[in-house]
């Protein structure tokens, strides 16, 4: 009897050996993508340190050239510091002129801190009111709403100051606090914010138990908006502090002015009197301190919920 044979699988059926995907190839791991990974996320932190860097450097600048005395700044670099003289700045600057740096830091918070309360707070209805409540011409006034974003604020100085001469406003501290009450940026973005933090179903609800719109808005819809209110409070309050054109325009009395008025007057006459130069950093260096603070107390409410606020 003849031993059995085995016939051997065909060519097609045999099981050729795996083959590993080359390195780099779809499917297999890619050789460098950690080190490249590390590069890219050490460029960007560089990028980032570089712009950090550039911004601080004012402040720097500011902080080191405010301990400087008058000779100090033709005998040192821009940033060396020399005798620490901060306090002796801070004594004369409060002094000059019978103390009228005084009258311009209260002008200057009276103009930011009560133009931005109330003009955040006109922002933010007139927003609500045209995105959340149905009237003729809701549409079209937001229309001229956009326009007025794409005016600049340096057109409308002399119209404004021709209106307030017919008011006879002029040099009070009135013509300058009510053209800052109003914003079309602002009312733009309290718009956008209430499209998407007020649900329509907590107003038709709130208004089937018989509140009426001020309340709802107030009670209601006000506190679900309070983050993109206090956005553009912040915007509201950086933009009067600093601005320049409308009381250089409006405002002749010097204990009207606001600080970046004062300041700029007494820069024009650092050339012919260098001892205004101390003056002029110090006051400016406490020019940004309620900026740094105003981002500082307010930025908590950035991060609370959209739907503060609602009604079960």
């Amino acid at each position: 009897m003849s031993a059995p044979t085995t016939t051997p699988p065909p060519a097609a059926t045999r099981r050729s050996p795996t083959r590993r995907p080359a390195a780099g190839g779809p499917g297999g791991p890619v050789r460098g993508s950690r080190g490249s990974r590390w590069t890219s996320r050490g460029a960007v932190h560089g990028v980032l340190l570089l712009a950090a860097l550039y911004s601080l450097l004012p402040l720097v600048w500011l902080l080191t050239s405010a301990t400087k005395s008058v000779g100090d700044f033709s005998a040192t670099s821009a940033f060396e510091l020399a005798d620490f003289n901060l306090w002796g700045n801070l004594r004369d600057l409060f002094a000059r002129e019978n103390g009228v740096f005084s009258y311009w830091i209260r002008n200057s918070l009276l103009y930011a801190g009560l133009g931005a309360v109330l003009g955040a707070l006109i922002c933010t209805a007139c927003g609500y009111a045209i995105a959340k409540m149905d009237f003729p011409g809701r549409r079209a006034l937001f229309a001229v709403t956009l326009t007025g974003v794409l005016v600049p604020p340096t057109a409308l100085a002399l119209p404004l100051y021709l209106l307030a001469s017919q008011l006879h406003l002029v040099n009070t501290f009135w013509a300058v606090f009510f053209p800052l009450l109003t914003n079309p940026f602002g009312v733009y973005l309290a718009r956008t914010f209430a499209e998407a933090a007020v649900p329509d179903e907590v107003l038709e609800a709130a208004r089937l138990d018989g509140a009426g719109e001020l309340r709802i808005f107030l009670t209601i819809a006000l506190p679900m908006m309070m983050p993109g209110f206090v956005t553009i409070l912040l915007f509201q309050f950086v933009s009067i502090w600093n601005n320049f054109f409308l009381p250089l325009v409006m405002l002749t009395d010097p204990e009207l002015f606001p600080m970046t008025l004062g300041i700029y007057q007494w820069n024009t006459r650092a050339p012919q009197f260098p001892d205004y130069n101390p003056l002029v950093i110090t006051g400016s260096l406490l020019a940004v301190v309620p900026l740094i603070a105003a981002f500082v107390l307010l930025q908590r409410q950035w991060r609370s919920g959209l739907t503060a606020g609602s009604v079960k």
